[in-house]
């Protein structure tokens, strides 16, 4: 069945959790401040790999095609938490009661059912097979975790990203586990932000906890060196990547990693070298970048300084840095990319856009990776209504994921967009080249 033909029905969950199809009620989504039926072109088959999410103290929504109204309908909501390489076009419709607890930290897609199978509304925006482990036993994991461990019975990094793959079950430490694709090098203990959505600390008080432990020492040159040459002895084109969801902010340990990076650039390695960061520290772009760094990738909700900072809350930078830091990565000759958490109903409205667009095209960015924001929808809409930057009439249209995408290409030319770090070809003055 074409999906410009499909009206999925809504799915719902009874109180044991069983999931059900409702036999009369269409599905609805969500953008935003917005309840409305899915658009016909942005369903796409529920992705393998993909988890359905019960939501407690939060009721169903479906549509009466026959009155056109919003039904609510008594029963416990469904939502998808969609595979890597997909980015939400609408998240779940649903009702909340009074004292539901706050959503634990991921992204909830709307999801429906028809012709016998479940459909999102999502795009799949990546290719790259990085993260599917379909037809992947644990046991191998756990055996390529293990003979890590062996090999390096000193390394630090090694034991704890052997943790992270086996009790987390980290896509990037698995992979590292597994010798293949990209490797996560943690690093930082500490950060100079306090995100509402920290996957790896939380304010006691937050109402929800965080997905992973942070990272509980800082490891030596000489381990990070050591593992980047390991990884880069099994992959042929290994990326290697600062800033994961186990640690604080890299750029505090920026001086930590250019010794690291140099150690292995000087010991012949090649490939990648990528930092993830909030771009807080533009002074760290130059002895990366001497160090061997080829990319950085700077993390943003939002190009709007008031929506930034309701977000990010940053401790000793300001705005004006995060763009200084862009600005000069690109004068370095790294290449830029933005790790863009995207929001259905905010990211998508004309003045997100436009704040967005500006920053890109001022800065020069070579790529956006379209990541989900993983965060209650509603704490994130009380997040941008209390930053005071958006007015409900901005946030009631929204040109969606499509539109988004399309238009940034056109204004931004050049640009490329994706989910996942890309691997480089080397650059040009690095001690591998």
């Amino acid at each position: 069945m074409s999906s410009k033909k499909l009206r999925p029905r809504l799915v719902y969950a009874d109180e044991k959790g069983n999931i059900y199809d409702h036999p009369e009620l269409e599905m609805l989504v969500r953008r935003g401040g917005q309840i409305t039926s899915p658009r016909p072109d942005e369903l796409i088959p529920l992705p393998p790999e993909s988890e359905l999410f019960l939501l407690p103290g939060r009721t169903a929504l479906g549509l009466d095609a026959e009155t056109g109204l919003v039904e609510e309908t008594g029963e416990t909501a469904v939502a998808a938490f969609v595979c890597p390489g997909h980015t939400l076009s609408a998240q779940a419709a649903y009702a909340t009661a009074p004292g539901a607890p706050i959503l634990p930290l991921f992204a909830y897609g709307a999801v429906g059912f028809a012709a016998d199978r479940f459909y999102v509304a999502a795009t799949r925006v990546d290719l790259d097979p990085r993260q599917i482990f379909t037809g992947i036993p644990r046991a191998r994991i756990a055996k390529g975790a293990s003979a890590l461990l062996r090999k390096y019975p000193q390394n630090r990094l090694v034991a704890h990203l052997s943790r992270c793959a086996l009790t987390y079950c980290c896509p990037a430490a698995k992979n590292l586990a597994l010798g293949r694709f990209e490797a996560p090098l943690p690093t930082s203990r500490v950060c100079n932000a306090r995100c509402i959505g920290c996957l790896s600390l939380q304010d006691p008080d937050s109402g929800f906890p965080s997905t992973q432990n942070r990272i509980s020492f800082t490891p030596r040159p000489e381990e990070i060196a050591q593992v980047m040459a390991e990884h880069g002895r099994r992959e042929v084109r290994p990326i290697f990547s600062f800033g994961q969801g186990c640690e604080g902010e890299p750029l505090t340990e920026a001086q930590t990693i250019a010794k690291g990076v140099s150690l292995f650039r000087q010991g012949g390695g090649t490939g990648t070298v990528n930092v993830n960061t909030n771009g807080s520290l533009p002074d760290a772009v130059a002895p990366l970048a001497a160090a061997g760094v080829d990319s950085v990738r700077v993390s943003l909700s939002s190009g709007d300084e008031r929506m930034y900072a309701a977000y990010y809350r940053p401790k000793g930078y300001a705005f004006s840095d995060v763009r200084e830091f862009m600005t000069r990565a690109k004068a370095a000759g790294l290449f830029l990319s933005v790790n863009l958490l995207y929001f259905p109903g905010v990211t998508d409205t004309e003045a997100e856009y436009a704040a967005l667009a500006g920053l890109l095209g001022d800065t020069g960015a070579d790529f956006v990776q379209m990541r989900n924001l993983n965060l209650d929808p509603e704490l994130y809409l009380s997040v941008v209504r209390e930053s005071g930057a958006r007015t409900e009439a901005e946030l009631a249209a929204c040109m969606g994921l499509g539109n988004f995408m399309k238009r940034l290409s056109e204004d931004c030319p050049g640009l490329r967009f994706g989910y996942f770090n890309p691997a480089l070809p080397l650059r040009p003055g690095t001690d591998a080249a």
